[in-house]
């Protein structure tokens, strides 16, 4: 399919500019069909290979795929429009490959909760919600299992994660800023890797205020920005991949702290 430049459709009838939008539709059609055709192929593979069962998401990879078509020369293409088309087709491909399915938290705000789990995860997984926290984390446990959980919650839920290390958050929802600051986290059992361009999530139970915890932290060279406090702990955003063993975080504020996920940073920033 070749590219057509913005120039050469000037003079163009109204006519001819709806006949070259169909001749694309069809095209871009048919490479979406044959990526569908590629996850079916994997699929296949992996159950000849007896690892049918085995979760082939993969955060990191699907966050460099996303940047680097964001950070691509375009004429009009939102990354709002790369996003989303993105995100479904990744999802399909996923679901296509073993069990895929979503566990919704709501929180204060279970309909923006479905929103973005549905806005980042697309259509092809299932989905159902959570009467709480405890009941979306052990839905990890399953096959293919991604607890939602929003951060609009008065149980601090991401503390249960400190003694679930199997448990990591890979992904705040939204993924492009100007959808908004992060509403929810996700988190699964798999590895989680660095992208080049990440946020850790770090929790503790330090008694000082979020402006105390953030200035010791910066004194440090880590920058943080509280996301959610309730029940006497604190989750924090912290700017770059950090291991859970970084000496940094060890000498932060708090008796009870830990890393608890990390996730790739907003694609448009």
């Amino acid at each position: 399919m070749a590219k057509l430049e913005l120039s050469e459709t000037e003079g163009m009838s109204l006519d001819e500019v709806r006949w070259r939008i169909d001749a694309i539709d069809a095209d871009l059609l048919r490479l979406i069909d044959t990526r569908a055709a590629l996850a079916r192929r994997v699929a296949e593979a992996k159950a000849a290979a007896g690892n049918a069962d085995e979760f082939g998401l993969r955060p990191a990879r699907e966050a460099q795929v996303i940047r680097r078509l964001i950070g691509l020369p375009r004429d009009a293409a939102t990354p709002t429009l790369i996003a989303r088309i993105w995100r479904e087709v990744m999802s399909d491909n996923l679901a296509r490959q073993g069990p895929y399915q979503l566990t919704v938290f709501g929180g204060r705000d279970p309909v923006r909760a479905v929103e973005l789990a549905r806005g980042h995860f697309g259509a092809a997984p299932s989905l159902r919600q959570a009467a709480d926290p405890k009941e979306a984390l052990a839905a990890t446990a399953r096959p293919g299992g991604v607890a939602v959980l929003s951060l609009a919650s008065d149980t601090p839920w991401w503390g249960r994660l400190l003694a679930e290390p199997n448990t990591r958050v890979f992904a705040a929802l939204p993924c492009l800023a100007a959808w908004g600051p992060p509403g929810a986290l996700a988190a699964a059992r798999i590895e989680i890797e660095p992208t080049g361009g990440d946020i850790t999530f770090w929790v503790t139970d330090a008694p000082d205020a979020a402006s105390a915890v953030v200035d010791a932290l910066g004194r440090d060279g880590v920058a943080a920005d509280l996301l959610a406090d309730a029940g006497g702990l604190k989750l924090f955003a912290l700017a770059g991949f950090y291991q859970a063993d970084d000496e940094r975080l060890a000498r932060a504020p708090g008796s009870l702290s830990g890393v608890v996920g990390a996730a790739p940073a907003p694609f448009d920033v």
